[in-house]
């Protein structure tokens, strides 16, 4: 009977404490109890543009199997708030020097898109070891030129390894005749691709039975092509203060060998941090062997780096504006 008597009064207090916490849940002390919403956000189907293209080749959106393939990746890519915000805060640092390179390459510009499905534009290592933006496997890229040592990876030096996708891509765009197929390859390779080909008689992309990953690849690729060319139809709503800029840069001669790359770092008047953050293919804290060749060291502006010596208010905008005027619209002449 006590039991009973005491699970009664338990249950009306968590009944007073759950009243309590709306009375009180918008923090005004008011004592007149919440309103709880009737409604909810509207969640709405994405839609996508007539004429759709990648690299200039049409996109079947006709094919039934295509337009829901398309349509769950604009489905991921606009209900996943966080990381397509942080894509089109990332791309307006490094997407212009991107587009300068593929275009000294000829390599059409959609494809700074599948630099961005495939790292989210950071240097992250894939578990079967693929390296930084362009993931890039360690094979790969010694073939393309790269060096890549215990003190070297140049798969992480940006300019770099975008030229050794260019390389790739354009490969595989002679031997398929399509920049969507040597997308595709970039996945699973140009022998993976080619061999499929082969057993379904087919040669367009979008006719392949492919395994899943590389089924959803391109439409990955169209799918954030589609939200980055009009953000604000998929309820992106991000202002130039919200994008990452560009850190003002000086490049000098690295010469070996360097016992101490910290030491070298304030030297030239920053810290050990700022360094590896703009020369990430310096894998180690020194640098004593290499290739015969000159190493270039990129210096950023040391008032971006530091707890005590950060940008002012007044330099930010300033910076902002010359953002627009990339050092890279030269490369492509």
């Amino acid at each position: 009977m006590k039991k009973a008597h005491l699970s009664v009064i338990m249950l009306a207090a968590v009944v007073v404490i759950a009243r309590g916490l709306l009375l009180f849940a918008d923090g005004t002390g008011i004592t007149s109890e919440k309103e709880l919403p009737t409604t909810h956000s509207p969640v709405l189907s994405p839609t996508y543009p007539k004429g759709l293209s990648f690299a200039g080749e049409v996109v079947p959106v006709g094919d039934v199997d295509v337009a829901e393939r398309l349509d769950r990746e604009l489905l991921v890519n606009t209900y996943w708030h966080s990381n397509t915000v942080l894509s089109l805060k990332r791309a307006n640092r490094y997407f212009p020097m991107m587009e300068a390179i593929l275009k000294k390459n000829g390599v059409p510009e959609d494809f700074k898109y599948l630099a961005l499905i495939e790292s989210g534009l950071t240097n992250v290592v894939s578990p079967a070891g693929a390296t930084g933006f362009w993931q890039i496997m360690k094979a790969t890229g010694i073939q393309y030129g790269l060096e890549i040592s215990s003190e070297i990876d140049e798969r992480y030096h940006l300019e770099r390894s975008t030229e050794v996708a260019c390389l790739y891509l354009k490969e595989a765009y002679t031997k398929f005749g399509s920049w969507t197929a040597a997308a595709a390859s970039y996945n699973m390779g140009m022998g993976g691709l080619q061999k499929q080909m082969n057993r379904q008689n087919a040669n367009d992309y979008y006719d392949l039975l492919l395994n899943a990953e590389t089924s959803r690849y391109v439409f990955r690729i169209l799918a954030v092509k589609v939200i980055f060319e009009n953000p604000t139809a998929y309820g992106f709503f991000l202002d130039e203060k919200d994008l990452y800029t560009k850190v003002p840069e000086s490049e000098v001669d690295l010469s070996l060998p360097a016992e101490d790359l910290a030491e070298f770092a304030s030297a030239h008047g920053i810290s050990y941090k700022a360094l590896k953050i703009h020369n990430p293919w310096l894998r180690q804290s020194y640098l004593k062997t290499g290739k015969q060749r000159s190493y270039r060291v990129k210096i950023p502006d040391a008032r971006f780096y530091g707890s005590n010596n950060g940008p002012s208010q007044k330099v930010l905008p300033n910076f902002i504006d010359d953002s627009n005027n990339s050092e890279y619209e030269d490369v492509g002449d």
